[in-house]
């Protein structure tokens, strides 16, 4: 896949949680980490503000990025973030160095396509549950899909949808379904209307009722007939 993204970083020394307050808050920098392949890890530091422009972007969790490395560079993908629980601040990145010969996992977003003419939906009144928004899986970077798609035109009500129908392009593979079948975990499903739910609620009710009243009726008749006796 193509290579759409490049960041400037610098190479950073001062280590420890207090070196990285200061970074972020007077340099309004965000601490960071390349790691992997045969090198050493690197601690590196990048502006907050092309960091979070280009986390704007889908495709950057899941693409090639290129690292900019004081007149080097580095081809890594995104591997973990870091963000303050109350505040739109990044407080640290971690980037994954490529091998071009190893493979690696990852995730990538799933895209359902043709929701609107879903047929559960459309002709049913079905309610979408999207169990799942990414899957994890395993690829050399050449084979690296920005997302992958799963067409949901023909799923009916109470379908359900799973990994394995994820159809997946040459080179990559679904590291859940590589662990076995019991993996095999639901993505997308087309649910009953809430009415007829509740109709079926109020009709099991409705039987549970009557089965009670039959055996009260039959006790109540079993109790006469001692009685009489």
């Amino acid at each position: 896949m193509s290579n759409d993204f490049q960041l400037d970083v610098t190479m950073r020394n001062d280590i420890g949680k207090g070196a990285s307050r200061r970074l972020r808050r007077l340099a309004h920098e965000v601490p960071a980490i390349v790691y992997g392949g045969k090198n050493p890890p690197q601690k590196i530091s990048l502006p907050h503000k092309e960091l979070d422009r280009a986390l704007q972007n889908e495709a950057f969790y899941s693409h090639i990025i290129t690292l900019n490395i004081e007149g080097k560079s580095e081809e890594v993908i995104l591997k973990d973030l870091q963000r303050h629980p109350a505040k739109p601040v990044i407080l640290h990145a971690d980037f994954l160095r490529m091998s071009k010969t190893q493979k690696f996992t990852t995730k990538v977003p799933i895209h359902f396509m043709n929701e609107d003419i879903c047929v559960g939906v459309k002709m049913g009144g079905g309610n979408i549950t999207r169990s799942m928004t990414e899957v994890e899986i395993l690829c050399l970077p050449a084979d690296l899909p920005e997302f992958v798609e799963v067409d949901v035109q023909e799923v009916e009500i109470g379908q359900i949808l799973h990994i394995s129908d994820i159809k997946l392009p040459e080179g990559v593979e679904s590291v859940a379904l590589n662990l076995g079948d019991d993996r095999d975990s639901p993505i997308f499903t087309v649910n009953k209307p809430k009415e007829e739910e509740i109709e079926e609620i109020t009709a099991d009710q409705d039987g549970e009722d009557s089965e009670g009243q039959t055996e009260d009726e039959n006790n109540e008749e079993a109790e006469g007939d001692d009685k009489s006796d």
